[in-house]
């Protein structure tokens, strides 16, 4: 056991990986780290990320550190599961991604030139990533999209991919047009899974729209519900003030709290 290094505040990386090892030790770790395995620590490994992705654009900077920590310790847990099945190590995983940051970069780490736009660079990323894929035998064009994504964030990069090979309208009045036909299909279904289907059609589609307008769907939507926090909020305090919560309301008089707080925020 080397408790020295567990208790050591200087311990680094060899800490980490020091407590996750005792901590899924068989005999004297922690019953619920042991019980765990791939799949039931996948969602923590996401849901960190995305708490990674709030602290900076909350630009919380004080939080950011621990964040990153939360965020590490699902590399160093699903390591210590694969290390324990006798399929790769920590020093397996850092030196793949070593290897891919260097193959990837060789106008940085090789003999290309860097006298290269941004926009040549991200041409040669996809060449370099293509090559990777078919040596996967990935040959298929939507090949690799991961399928635990978000679902706003694969349906991007689904349609970018399909773009790449010339399946893509050629402006965005063909996308409002589509938007506009999918509606109507929703307005006219009649039964659940017709709506639940033709929902998610135009879902599709808005990400499409954000694509050709050069928007992230994803951080358009989490920015439109941290407006709609901000603003809700706005209605909570208000009502406080005079002792009351929004149950006591009603729709008429939280929506002109509502347009009042849209109000001052534009104002301001």
């Amino acid at each position: 056991m080397r408790d020295d290094l567990i208790h050591n505040p200087t311990g680094g990386m060899p800490r980490l990986l020091e407590i996750m090892r005792r901590l899924r030790d068989p005999e004297t770790g922690c019953p619920w780290d042991i019980e765990q395995d791939f799949a039931s620590i996948a969602p923590y490994t996401i849901e960190e990320a995305y708490e990674v992705a709030d602290a900076i654009e909350r630009e919380a900077w004080d939080e950011l550190k621990g964040e990153l920590g939360d965020l590490l310790l699902q590399s160093v847990y699903h390591t210590q599961m694969a290390e324990e099945a006798g399929m790769f190590s920590f020093d397996d995983v850092a030196n793949a991604i070593s290897d891919k940051m260097v193959a990837r970069h060789p106008h940085v780490f090789g003999d290309e030139s860097r006298d290269k736009s941004a926009e040549q660079q991200v041409q040669d990323w996809e060449q370099i990533k293509a090559a990777e894929r078919a040596g996967k035998q990935e040959t298929g064009v939507l090949d690799g999209v991961a399928k635990g994504l978000p679902a706003l964030t694969r349906a991007l990069k689904l349609q970018n991919r399909a773009a790449r090979v010339g399946f893509d309208w050629p402006s965005t009045d063909e996308v409002l047009d589509k938007i506009v036909e999918e509606a109507q299909e929703l307005r006219d279904v009649q039964n659940d899974e017709e709506q639940f289907e033709e929902f998610g059609d135009l879902l599709f589609v808005m990400v499409n729209l954000g694509r050709h307008m050069g928007l992230d769907p994803e951080a358009a939507l989490r920015a439109a519900n941290a407006k709609f926090t901000r603003r809700f909020e706005s209605i909570e305090a208000a009502l406080a003030a005079e002792g009351r919560s929004p149950k006591d309301s009603d729709l008429a008089e939280m929506d002109a709290l509502w347009n009042a707080a849209k109000a001052a925020e534009k104002g301001a």
